[in-house]
């Protein structure tokens, strides 16, 4: 009997036809799934692409808003331009890229078809400047100073310009008003990267970044970029599907940036660079013994600060270059030249990124380190030519003695054997190499006049200085122990190998020597010159810190108030009361009989109608001549100026420093005093006033602030034809100018 059933399928056939249709069957239902995700569950959000399929976006920059001074002199403008740009996606759908559409380009601006095809390239890791490092999409400017001639050739034959736009465009410029330059302080923009592109694409108005934008790379321009920039308009076309424009879909239009107003005053700004840049050029001229040759004089920074505010008045930093430069691009040479040991990098803001030992002008904080500690202010100290610490001479300037003097006194002549002593007393009371419990005031007190931290300015960049303290000495020998003990292991009989030697066994160890350098501000300290205005702005009000300060207000294109930016007090110096009555005191005598008098008092300067106070310093750093300091204040203001390689304290910065508070409160050579001619008497505490249209009204100059000492040039890279900025707004130390250990004693 056949066991084939009546179907005539066997029961393997059947199996098979079950999977089959279960298979069919799960296909159907995935499928069936798949529709209903895409038609109903996400089907408005697939509608929304479709339609945005044939919307095309068309930006329109904001005009980013301008930096005043504080009476709203325009330090950073914006200058219509007519600028030519090329689009990258045009060019890329060309049958040779667009080489010959550059080609052509190039022959229209009169420029090296090379160099227009350099700049529209993209930017990476191995392509130098010139080259472009924002986004792709957005139209690339080949150029920004084209001329109407040139436009009209390029938009009159638009067949043979393909992706190739000529229009007026805002760009940023510097107008260098009264004369200041500010570069480093004002900064520069460069084009936003794909990066910064992507990371605020879901934010909204101005903390979104598009294509098309220019952001603060450097200065205030970084800072303040979010209140400058303004928030970019954007036209959204319909188009047709051969992108033929049919219709708008609506727009946002472009809303101009606020503008900030800075505590700077053009005019003062002009004064202390020409002052900066008139001390170097004679301290150049001027013999140095101890290498014999002049003084190289090769950098220098000089700061004027509000006492009451620690708003800045001025700021300067040598060598500098014309902001200017970077508007429009900057060649791969030029850009070379602002960033090698040639030019001494002027990109560098020494005025809070230049670090050096302080020398003599530390001598206020071991002052008050002393007293902290319990030496009397009615005490008198030993101050001989010399003192032997550690089987080393540590000598006073020029091997002076003055017998026993008080703090006073050693503060007004700059003794160093008196604080040489008084450290060495305190060393040994805490322990000396075998410390238990130590007070360690000197290097507490410094802590306490806010060094070895960052003075939080608004600019960024800023370095900390250093404190050399045990918890330093500690982490420094940890990361250079085998450094050192490999350089001793060779035996050399250099100085760098016998500190080698002695780092090696104990590096970490507080040595006497390391006590008593660092209260003459030798040793491993290190400063920046806006700490030493900020200390010393401290001593002139009373004892407050305040926290540096150049924004002043932000306020919107018609001039009302959008945000104030109040002075802020950190906190308050050790010194207060009877020392530093006696500080005060003793500062004025260095003007009136002490280091700084024959710059000052002898000088002409009317010390009994505005007292001045000044302390000098002269720092001596291994394999270079001596940083000059001098560190001053009046009622109203700190001024302080320092040079690299520029001599002693007030024969390298004394005339100068003098005459900015000339300019200041308008006294001429002969001391006499002219209110008319009078810069700045007081720092100016209002607000400008602004006419409906947003510009300032400016109170009329009735003087001129050419000073008597002519202006010798000390900026670098004037020609305007200069780098597209790189990405990074940080701007890091060039290994050449990390700071060099500074030993021996200081001079006044």
């Amino acid at each position: 009997m056949s066991n084939i059933p009546e179907t005539g399928r066997t029961q393997r056939v059947t199996i098979r036809l079950v999977v089959l249709q279960v298979l069919v069957l799960s296909l159907l239902a995935t499928l069936g799934g798949r529709l209903w995700y895409l038609q109903i569950r996400t089907g408005s959000e697939y509608v929304a692409k479709s339609q945005g399929n044939h919307i095309r976006e068309v930006v329109e920059p904001a005009i980013r808003g301008e930096i005043l001074d504080a009476s709203g002199r325009v330090l950073a403008a914006n200058q219509t331009r007519l600028v030519v740009s090329v689009s990258r996606t045009s060019l890329l759908q060309q049958k040779d890229h667009g080489k010959a559409v550059l080609g052509r380009l190039a022959e229209v601006l009169g420029v090296p078809a090379k160099d227009v095809q350099d700049k529209v390239r993209l930017c990476d890791a191995k392509t130098p400047q010139p080259c472009w490092n924002g986004s792709p999409y957005q139209p690339i400017p080949v150029t920004q100073q084209a001329t109407t001639q040139q436009a009209m050739q390029i938009m009159e034959r638009r067949e043979d310009f393909p992706g190739v736009t000529a229009q007026p465009t805002a760009v940023r410029n510097y107008p260098g008003t009264e004369g200041a330059n500010a570069a480093q302080v004002l900064g520069y923009l460069s084009p936003v990267t794909d990066e910064e592109v992507s990371k605020s694409a879901d934010k909204t108005g101005r903390d979104r970044r598009l294509p098309s934008d220019q952001v603060g790379r450097a200065g205030l321009e970084a800072v303040y970029d979010n209140d400058l920039r303004g928030t970019t308009g954007v036209d959204r076309l319909e188009v047709d599907n051969l992108g033929r424009v049919i219709g708008s879909a609506g727009n946002t239009p472009a809303q101009p940036g606020n503008n900030l107003v800075t505590s700077i005053d053009a005019r003062v700004q002009k004064v202390v660079e020409q002052q900066l840049a008139q001390a170097m050029t004679d301290a150049r001229q001027v013999f140095d013994k101890e290498t014999n040759k002049n003084y190289e004089a090769d950098s220098g920074a000089a700061v004027v600060m509000d006492v009451h505010t620690g708003r800045i008045v001025a700021m300067a930093s040598a060598p500098t270059f014309d902001p200017n430069l970077w508007v429009g691009g900057i060649s791969a040479k030029d850009y070379q030249a602002l960033n090698n040991k040639d030019s001494n990098y002027p990109l560098i803001n020494r005025a809070i990124q230049g670090q050096s030992a302080p020398g003599s002008t530390f001598k206020v904080i071991s002052t008050t380190a002393a007293v902290q500690a319990g030496y009397s202010l009615d005490g008198h100290y030993p101050c001989p030519k010399s003192m032997t610490i550690g089987g080393r001479e540590f000598k006073n300037f020029e091997s002076e003695s003055f017998g026993d003097i008080s703090l006073e006194k050693a503060l007004e002549v700059s003794c160093d054997t008196v604080f040489y002593g008084l450290s060495y007393d305190q060393w040994m009371k805490d322990g000396g190499i075998k410390p238990k419990n130590p007070q360690d005031w000197f290097f507490k007190t410094a802590h306490q006049f806010g060094l070895g931290a960052k003075t939080g300015i608004d600019l960024p960049g800023e370095v900390t200085g250093r404190v050399p303290d045990r918890q330093w000495k500690q982490s420094f020998f940890d990361a250079n122990k085998d450094a050192w003990c490999s350089q001793a292991a060779k035996g050399g009989h250099e100085y760098a190998d016998e500190i080698a030697r002695e780092n090696c066994v104990d590096g970490n160890v507080m040595r006497a020597g390391d006590s008593v350098n660092f209260a003459i501000g030798q040793g491993d300290t290190l400063v920046t010159p806006l700490q030493m205005a900020r200390i010393y702005s401290a001593l002139a009000n009373g004892g407050t810190l305040y926290r540096p300060t150049i924004g002043k207000a932000v306020v919107s294109p018609g001039g009302g108030l959008v945000r104030d930016i109040a002075p802020h007090e950190d906190g308050k110096i050790p010194a207060g009361g009877e020392l530093l009555s006696y500080i005060n005191q003793a500062t004025a005598g260095v003007i009136t009989s002490g280091t700084a008098a024959w710059k000052f008092v002898g000088s002409g300067w009317p010390q009994g109608k505005i007292e001045l106070h000044a302390k000098t310093g002269t720092a001596e750093v291994a394999g270079k001549q001596t940083t000059s300091w001098l560190t001053t204040y009046s009622g109203d203001y700190a001024v302080v100026m320092t040079i690299s390689q520029g001599g002693t304290g007030s024969g390298g910065s004394g005339d100068s420093v003098r005459r900015i508070y000339q300019a200041l409160y308008g006294v001429d050579d002969k001391g006499n005093i002219d209110n008319s001619k009078a810069l700045l008497p007081k720092p100016q505490a209002e607000l400008p006033k602004f006419n409906p249209d947003g510009t300032a009204i400016l109170k009329p100059a009735s003087f001129s602030t050419t000073l008597s000492t002519p202006f010798q040039g000390e900026r670098a890279f004037l020609d305007p034809a200069l780098p597209a900025a790189p990405a990074s707004a940080d701007l890091a130390l060039p290994a050449a100018l990390e700071p060099t250990r500074a030993y021996g004693r200081s001079r006044a």
